[in-house]
């Protein structure tokens, strides 16, 4: 077992049956969903935490910043005014690099799944007119670094498959093609060998990473390589830790990174080597900080991007200009408060991308223009949501990628409106400073209600709870002043009722819960009072329903969920009495006809054992024998007909593998096809017609690179997918799919993953006809591993659907100790770690950064032989640990192993 105080790690013991067992899931015509992403909404750069509909247009409250159109990860930015250039088909995930090639288009690599509506694995070309190229060499990891030379696109990465071929860390393709050409330098290190940053010159490929052998020689970080051969040359300047970016003018390679000693000498961060010797010359800027990312030379000057506060003898905040001569910083310092991962200089200004706030003096969402003179920061203005990681520049364009979803971007305070129809941000702006978020929204008439943890809000002073006018923004006169955080708020002719953490509101002591006057803003006589917070409130009829982590409300004993007369206050005798383990609650209510749903942590409720979720009897209080049972909590509920949608942090509901987002069958209680899959929580869920709008803190959704909001499709589709099937068979996993509709379908593409919300890749299967169905043998399956499958189809009116994940597990028994997979890898949030054991023997699974200094403890204890998974979420104690590469080790008294494991932002 685990010791007790390692909280950011759960371990489950999978079972070990001595055969294979056949897991089979199909989709059905009757029941088929679509769960297309609505492209044209809108995103955040934070999570929402509450939406609110009223007519056409949908207010979201969290805690964002801006708000931004859904561009993909790769676009193109007039370089005059800063708007974006229409027609870029989106990259669904991240671009880490970018290269011109030569005729007006870009190679782009990352970790990307597809670019517009067809599949791409991590590399990419896309035309001067903005059309995908066949050109598809795939990698099976992320791509970090591109540079052409001729008829090559060399890159650098995590990869150890690219091309159709195994190369490690760094290959050659050819650029019409995409096949790996014969050059294979093969890079490796105790931690893998990443290939960071690529440069060439004449017949020699530069190259620097975190490798420690490349092109059959031992070389430390840098190496030089032969452009014909792929063997190291004799230059070997040695650094002692990673070099992540390079830049080669004349018989100097400049070199920037995390290192303190490269070509000899101490050279903390960056370096001027010889091209010849490798020797480092006197250019010596003394970097103070933490790394650097980006170099650009220009004529007499180098500039340098990427994460200190000193360098060249003064200080400077994250960018700088230093003399190619003397390496002292010139008096150039635009200042950016936040990392700088990219520099391109154009003429008399420097693009500028990174992770910034503020740069050149004004305040600019991690991408800017700057005076290549002044340093400060010029009118051009598009803003990006994350992170800008590749610049270029072309005529009047200029070429972003990176992290971001979003780019050409409107400050929001943690407030905005969006038209339902366009999916564009309204002008309606209320800001304030709502330092925690907005916790809750509701709508009467042109009135918008809020609650948060703000003191000022739509130009007024209004602590915790305000009304705002629905066209201005403003705060109207209304005033309650409550004394702490609002939770819940909900609306009932001239009522508001609110919920929180507060002991006054509208002028009277009321502990946790308040009616107050639509009008006055006073609180009404209507007072139950609340041991504990109150976090989900709901009217129906004459019965104000309220939930969150009480015990005791209305004058009676309740636990976390209650039944509240509307007029007097007291408790109704509906008492579910909801119970369950530690710091159990109820999140969200939901009532439809004569049924209450709730959501929230417990394992008890109404009488019955129900896990996270259950509908009670409005009358009796008891529960229904609908019984999804869902593994983790449950934060939001919508009802839809015959629907009940949840969201909230689970892995299974309904009988199915959901990822936080779900919809059940309200008779049944069973999951339905309908499965977008969030990376992380869903915090609110709010139905209009067949659209689902979803708000939490996810990055991903629906298949797509969404952050914080979006909206989804649920509409039946009864005859588009008639089957999909995957059964395990003794040759490997058979597959088997039909369209109902196949004069719809223009192509369709087999994707796996070992994760239901992926990273999801490509499978190039051959394919044959039996009958009316399609069906694929994969036979690339390792036993012991858990797969799902899905299909891609991209239809004949523009749009791509999503069908699946189906899955099929064949689990054999353990033959040998050790990790046996880490998924997702790269990780946004938590990751699984699944390992087994043969006998029982004591095990030590720790993570080290790429110094090898350990940074978690996961497990260090006797074990019972069997297969085990434990979810990791990237913390070191109470703080979660910075983006980058880490490694899983697994100790034991028979083996010891390594696994890289890569954390995103």
């Amino acid at each position: 077992m685990l010791p007790r105080h390692l909280r950011s790690v759960s371990v489950f013991r999978l079972t070990r049956p001595a055969v294979v067992t056949l897991l089979v899931f199909g989709l059905a015509a009757s029941t088929a969903r679509g769960q297309t992403v609505d492209p044209n909404m809108w995103l955040t750069n934070g999570y929402v935490s509450a939406i609110a509909l009223s007519g056409n247009t949908i207010y979201l409250g969290g805690s964002f910043t801006y708000v931004g159109p859904n561009t993909g990860h790769f676009v193109g930015i007039d370089a005059g005014t800063g708007a974006l250039e229409p027609g870029w088909p989106r990259v669904n995930g991240i671009v880490h690099c970018s290269a011109a090639d030569g005729a007006g288009g870009y190679y782009i690599g990352g970790f990307f799944q597809s670019v517009g509506a067809v599949a791409r694995t991590n590399l990419a070309h896309i035309r001067a007119d903005k059309t995908l190229d066949a050109w598809n060499p795939g990698a099976n990891s992320y791509v970090l670094t591109l540079a052409v030379s001729g008829s090559r696109v060399y890159a650098g990465g995590d990869f150890t498959s690219i091309g159709g071929q195994s190369r490690n860390y760094v290959a050659a393709l050819d650029a019409t093609t995409g096949l790996a050409t014969a050059w294979n330098p093969g890079a490796d290190g105790p931690f893998g060998g990443d290939v960071r940053t690529l440069a060439i010159s004449g017949s020699t490929v530069y190259a620097g990473g975190d490798f420690t052998s490349i092109g059959g020689q031992s070389r430390g970080y840098i190496a030089a390589l032969d452009a014909t051969t792929g063997l190291a040359t004799a230059w070997n300047p040695g650094a002692d830790s990673g070099v992540f970016t390079l830049a080669v003018t004349g018989s100097l390679v400049y070199a920037g990174g995390a290192f303190t000693m490269i070509g000899g000498q101490n050279r903390a961060c960056i370096a001027a080597l010889d091209a010849t010797t490798g020797l480092a010359t006197a250019w010596n800027p003394e970097v103070g900080g933490y790394r650097v990312y980006a170099l650009a030379v220009s004529g007499p000057t180098v500039f340098v991007g990427g994460a200190f506060t000193s360098i060249g003898g003064q200080g400077r905040n994250s960018i700088a200009a230093l003399s190619a001569t003397t390496g002292l910083a010139t008096a150039w310092d635009p200042g950016a408060y936040g990392d700088v991962h990219t520099l391109v200089v154009n003429g008399s200004t420097v693009y500028v991308g990174g992770n910034f706030s503020i740069i050149g003096g004004q305040s600019r969402s991690s991408l800017a223009e700057v005076d290549a003179t002044t340093g400060l920061a010029t009118a051009w203005d598009p803003g990006a949501i994350s992170d800008v990681l590749t610049l270029a520049a072309n005529g009047s364009t200029v070429y972003a990628g990176g992290g971001f979803t979003s780019i050409g971007v409107k400050s929001r305070s943690n407030l905005a409106a969006l038209d339902a129809t366009t999916g564009l941000a309204t002008s309606w702006n209320p800001g304030g400073d709502t330092y925690d978020g907005v916790k809750a929204l509701a709508v009467s008439g042109s009135t918008i209600y809020v609650g948060g943890a703000f003191t000022s809000i739509g130009g007024q002073s209004r602590s915790y709870v305000a009304a705002l006018d629905a066209t201005t923004g403003l705060a109207t006169a209304w005033n309650p002043g409550a004394n702490g955080e609002v939770l819940a708020l909900a609306v009932s002719g001239s009522t508001v009722y609110a919920g929180g953490k507060f002991t006054s509101a509208g002028g009277q002591s009321r502990i946790h819960i308040a009616a107050l006057d639509a009008t006055t803003g006073l609180a009404t006589a209507w007072d139950p009072g609340a041991d504990d917070l109150v976090v989900a409130l709901t009217m129906s009829g004459s019965t104000v329903y309220a939930g969150g982590f009480f015990g005791f409300i209305g004058g009676q004993s309740r636990s976390l969920v209650a039944a509240l007369d509307a007029t007097s206050g007291l408790a109704t005798s509906w008492n579910p009495s909801a119970s369950g383990s530690n710091g159990h609650y109820v999140y969200a209510l939901a009532v439809s006809g004569s049924t209450v749903y709730v959501g929230g942590d417990f394992t008890h409720l109404g009488g019955q054992n129900r896990k996270s979720i259950a509908a009670l009897d409005v009358t009796s209080g008891l529960a229904t024998s609908w019984n999804p049972g869902t593994n983790n909590v449950v934060r939001s509920l919508a009802v839809s007909g015959s629907t009940v949608y949840a969201g909230g942090s689970f892995s299974t509901t309904g009988g199915q593998g959901r990822e936080n987002i779900a919809a059940l069958d309200a008779t049944t209680g069973i999951a339905t096809p309908w499965n977008p899959g969030a990376n992380d929580y869903v915090l609110a869920l709010v139905m209009s017609g067949s659209t689902v709008y979803a708000g939490g803190t996810f990055s991903r959704i629906g298949g797509q690179s969404i952050q914080g909001f979006a909206a989804l499709q649920d509409s039946p589709t009864p005859t588009l997918l008639a089957r999909f099937e995957a059964e395990v068979t003794s040759a490997g996993v058979q597959l088997r799919w039909q369209f109902g509709e196949p004069d719809r379908v223009v192509v369709v593409e087999l994707e796996r993953a070992t994760n239901h919300a992926g990273p999801w890749m490509p499978l190039a299967l051959e394919r044959y006809r039996i009958a009316d169905a399609t069906e694929a043998l994969d036979q690339s399956v390792v036993p012991g591993q858990n797969y799902y499958y899905r299909l891609t189809a991209s239809l004949t009116d523009g749009t791509r659907a999503v069908f699946g994940p189906i899955s099929a597990a064949a689990v054999l028994a353990v033959k040998i100790s050790g990790l046996t997979g880490i998924a997702p890898n790269p990780a946004s949030g938590s990751a699984r770690i699944d390992f087994a054991l043969v006998r029982e023997e004591k095990v030590r699974i720790y993570v080290v950064d790429v110094t090898g200094r350990a940074v978690a403890l996961l497990a260090d204890a006797p074990m019972a032989p069997g297969s085990y998974s434990m979810l990791w979420d990237g913390r070191s104690g109470n703080m979660r640990l910075p983006a980058g590469a880490y490694f899983v080790r697994w100790t034991s008294s028979t083996r010891t192993m390594n696994r890289k494991l890569v954390i995103l932002p």
